[in-house]
């Protein structure tokens, strides 16, 4: 079973997404005028974008420019991984602020999912850095069609942990209760906020993450938002891009042991992971309350709570997956019965009971 991460303090990275024209430049315009990103640095695509012009306070170097409200922009050279080592090395040094928040902006046609596994597994960026959540930015008047047509835009809203409506002003009340409802089944457990030319409180897309809260039982169900997920399962509905987006939440009854945990993360990933756009669970493992985050065939290390949410010990998961159907899912669970015997016979390699409770829990992956 993988280690429990240590206390080190990481630098929480929020993702802010959308499709093209959905308002995420008119959103970031409004947030680095903000007092609350004073302590913020934001990786931006490019400067020209975004309109910097009376925020503007010097220039760092060719690529970076420090604002009047205290934050530093930066420009994404190379890939994400570098331009984050860069900001880290020089964080505090030669009048660089000691920013204690990273925060991304993607291109419009941007796949949340890779820089979602950057911040999850690149070996020195997860050391220092962790999502505390993905923002994703919704044009209200071109958000449906966009759905219909382009998968991007379907996984930038499944992936998010808050939904931004930009322009709900400007379309008629039925449409944009249409156009909630799609979002609704695609992530559930997203919450969905209006911002009107880019005004909105800077404090409810910041600090929402797991770590960021403590990892204390009460914030880790909030994260989870298990009751967001128990009356909606998406269905079809000729929605294209969409209808292989298929969103559910499983419990499971018994006590898991820590190699059925190891087991099923194994089995899961190798044969599943392609489809798997974000999984979040509290699992009970042997009687202590263990969260598991992933991200395709990329999982969080499992993180122990201090305290379980409530009273319900059961391991609870909500699944939001592409292409693959809720019976692939839980059928994958059976390795989670996966309780090995300690073999203490000399010369014995594996029990026979191990064997075959091993091979059990595969024969539910299409090998």
């Amino acid at each position: 079973m993988p280690n429990i991460p240590g206390t080190q303090e990481r630098l929480p990275v929020t993702l802010v997404t959308g499709f093209l024209g959905s308002g995420k430049t008119t959103l970031l315009n409004f947030l680095l005028k903000q007092p609350e990103l004073a302590d913020t640095a934001v990786i931006i695509n490019e400067f020209g974008d975004v309109g910097l012009d009376h925020l503007l306070v010097e220039t760092a170097d060719e690529n970076m420019v420090l604002m009047a409200s205290g934050c530093i922009c930066c420009t994404i050279q190379g890939d994400l991984a570098g331009t984050l080592q860069d900001l880290l090395n020089k964080r505090g040094k030669n009048g660089m602020p000691p920013f204690r928040k990273v925060v991304i902006e993607t291109t419009g046609l941007a796949d949340p999912v890779p820089i979602l596994k950057t911040l999850l597994t690149h070996h020195i960026i997860s050391n220092h850095f962790v999502l505390d959540g993905v923002v994703t930015v919704v044009d209200a008047v071109n958000g449906a069609e966009q759905l219909d047509t382009h998968l991007e835009s379907v996984k930038q809203a499944a992936t998010a942990d808050r939904i931004v409506l930009a322009k709900a002003d400007l379309v008629e009340p039925a449409k944009l209760r249409d156009l909630k409802s799609r979002l609704t089944e695609i992530n559930p457990g997203a919450d969905q906020l209006s911002a009107n030319n880019g005004v909105l409180n800077p404090s409810d897309l910041f600090g929402i993450g797991l770590e960021s809260r403590g990892a204390r039982g009460a914030d880790a169900e909030d994260w989870l938002r298990l009751d967001a997920f128990k009356e909606h399962h998406h269905h079809n509905h000729d929605h294209g891009a969409e209808d292989s987006v298929h969103t559910f939440a499983v419990h499971i009854d018994k006590p898991i042991h820590p190699m059925g945990l190891k087991l099923w993360v194994d089995a899961i990933s190798t044969f599943l992971g392609p489809g798997l756009l974000r999984v979040k669970g509290i699992l009970n493992v042997k009687g202590e309350p263990i969260v598991v985050h992933a991200v395709q065939q990329v999982f969080h290390e499992p993180q122990a709570l201090t305290a379980w949410p409530d009273d319900d010990h059961r391991s609870r998961i909500v699944f939001i997956t592409l292409g693959l159907e809720e019976t692939e899912i839980r059928g994958s669970l059976n390795a989670f019965r996966y309780d090995p015997v300690i073999v203490k016979e000399p010369g014995k390699a594996i029990h026979p009971d191990n064997y075959a409770q091993f091979m059990d829990a595969m024969s539910h992956f299409k090998i």
